[in-house]
């Protein structure tokens, strides 16, 4: 059996990495007689930053992908379309049984589009979750790769509702939990042993200082002046309560100098109120996130973390497609609201935040039941 799995951004390589995981133990462990499985780790290159994502790789114990496609950036039709284009000739060539598909970026529906027109089967990890919200890309990307794929599996009781409500038949729904939490699940421990507190004079003769977290990356957030200048000046007033860690990708960097905003960051220790740092692999911010007071973000996956990590997470964005870190969780949507945002924080450094128990399924075996539906059904 072969199958081909397709990531494009480094917070695949964390999502795919309990598959792998679980495909190789199979493969060493199998009686004798039982079909062995192969698999090739197609990485499209999506993000182009793919010297970047190597400590991804290390951290996580991935091996190196088989495939680089190289699409690097270009509109939303261009680059969906070269994804398309290219992994249509690998399909061509290696003839898999599966695809399997992560997420919600162009690269998840790119390799979902290709494959169902040779009629490979599709898996796709992580379905069902929906912001309501269609002028985000990646709502598009998700409601297409849903409507298209064979088997669906879910992090939570919400997705099985949005894919039924779709008219996605039952047969299709698996519900497994969060294989993003198995790999947080797997990897904490080895997270204590980084040395990133140190390195950023956060941590000294076993004393942490307090300090936040800050994720920026949606071009919702940083691709407007006036939007990002409003949220850098809302974490110049919280920097004055706590300070920020804000580990930020190149072309977040690339948007503050674009609009001159650097003034009100900090890209060395002189300041460090708000101190940019260059994007840190998964162990290091791992680590940095799990002794942080609260974390700001307008990621997804962090919502999730945070959630089992007991950390206070204000998501800068008006809606999320994760409602349950919010109902069961420790997430607070506080989108670019000034005076919302400082409430929130004031009262989460004065009374912390109720610890809720885990959703259900985010027990660090998400993996194992996928593998188990695939291995039935094929």
């Amino acid at each position: 059996m072969m199958i081909l799995i397709v990531v494009g951004a480094r917070p695949n390589f964390m999502k795919i990495a309990p598959i792998v995981d679980v495909i190789k133990n199979y493969n060493k462990t199998k009686d004798e007689g039982q079909p062995a499985i192969d698999y090739l780790l197609i990485h499209t290159g999506q993000h182009y930053d793919y010297e970047m994502s190597k400590s991804f790789f290390n951290d996580l114990r991935v091996p190196e992908p088989d495939i680089y496609l190289r699409v690097g950036s270009g509109t939303q039709a261009e680059q969906t379309g070269k994804i398309m284009i290219k992994f249509e000739k690998v399909c061509f060539r290696e003839k898999p049984d599966l695809v399997i598909v992560v997420g919600d970026i162009n690269s998840t529906i790119a390799g979902s589009l290709a494959a169902v027109k040779l009629n490979i089967p599709l898996a796709h990890i992580e379905a069902g979750l929906r912001s309501f919200d269609r002028t985000m890309p990646e709502e598009i990307n998700r409601i297409l790769t849903d409507q298209i794929s064979d088997y669906l599996f879910t992090t939570c009781e919400d997705a099985n509702m949005n894919l039924r409500r779709e008219g996605i038949p039952e047969n299709k729904i698996f519900f497994v939990g969060n294989v993003m939490i198995d790999t947080l699940l797997s990897q904490i421990e080895i997270a204590k042993n980084s040395n990133i507190m140190e390195k950023l004079g956060l941590k000294k003769n076993n004393n942490v200082k307090k300090y936040a977290v800050l994720t920026l990356h949606r071009p919702s957030n940083v691709d407007n002046l006036v939007v990002l200048k409003g949220i850098f000046d809302i974490l110049n007033n919280i920097s004055q309560i706590v300070p920020i860690i804000f580990p930020a990708h190149p072309r977040t960097i690339k948007q503050i100098k674009k609009f001159k905003l650097e003034e009100m960051i900090s890209l060395d220790k002189a300041n460090q109120n708000i101190l940019a740092i260059p994007p840190l692999g998964y162990l290091d911010f791992l680590c940095l996130m799990s002794n942080a007071v609260l974390v700001l973000t307008d990621s997804g996956g962090i919502q999730e973390e945070t959630t089992i990590l007991g950390i206070p997470c204000l998501t800068l964005r008006n809606n999320t497609e994760r409602p349950i870190t919010v109902k069961e969780g420790t997430n607070i949507l506080v989108g670019n609201n000034p005076d919302k945002i400082i409430k929130v924080i004031h009262s989460v450094l004065k009374n912390g935040i109720p610890i809720k128990k885990a959703p259900r399924h985010w027990d660090g075996k998400a993996s194992e039941r996928i593998f188990k539906v695939l291995k039935t059904l094929l």
